[in-house]
């Protein structure tokens, strides 16, 4: 059997369960290539600024990895704007969204409130409070966000710095969007432990 049978879930049985429980699992092994494909889409259009969004991230990973920030905070700096292309008026909740099963929830946050930190640098062109982050200032994650934003995610519009290419940072990618999500994936019963309500 290649597909489960049932019209809705009240017909469904375990087998059909078991069946999309292992289509899953390999659904979210092959997450990584999915999650790249996208950071794909954000290559050509600069939407003014000096480089694409994709050669943005790449910067933004690059110096967080010349800075010495581990593994898993280069793959945030990688796909932190990975929302963009389906979401731009709230691509950094997209983007957190995606990495959260992933990643500690402190970098969960960073990159939730990463484009409201990152307005310190701008949003006073706007008339808004480029202060606004100050409000945070008490949260555990605050000084990374500052850090990630100020070091790597402002400073990464530079035509002309040395950019890793993305193929540096596949293995990082993999192993991190490789991990079990956080509280794991739950496991069908065996036939003889079903019990219905």
């Amino acid at each position: 059997m290649n597909q489960a049978r049932f019209r809705h879930f009240g017909e469904a049985q375990r087998d059909d369960w078991a069946l999309i429980d292992a289509r899953f699992r390999d659904y979210v092994e092959d997450a990584p290539r999915r999650v790249l494909a996208h950071l794909h889409n954000l290559a050509g259009d600069t939407h003014g600024y000096p480089v694409d969004r994709y050669q943005h991230c790449l910067q933004t990973a690059t110096r967080a990895l010349r800075d010495g920030a581990d593994e898993e905070m280069v793959v945030c700096a990688l796909l932190h704007d990975i929302g963009d292309d389906l979401a731009p008026a709230n691509h950094a909740e997209v983007a957190a969204a995606i990495l959260e099963p992933f990643i500690d929830p402190l970098n969960t946050w960073m990159i939730r409130h990463h484009e409201l930190f990152q307005g310190y640098h701008y949003r006073h062109f706007f008339g808004q409070d480029r202060h606004a982050r100050e409000a945070y200032r008490d949260h555990p994650a605050y000084a990374r966000t500052v850090r990630f934003c100020d070091d790597w995610d402002q400073a990464s519009f530079d035509p002309d710095y040395d950019t890793l290419p993305l193929e540096h940072f596949l293995p990082m990618v993999e192993r991190v969007l490789g991990r079990t999500p956080r509280g794991g994936l739950p496991e069908p019963l065996a036939k003889h432990r079903v019990e219905h309500d």
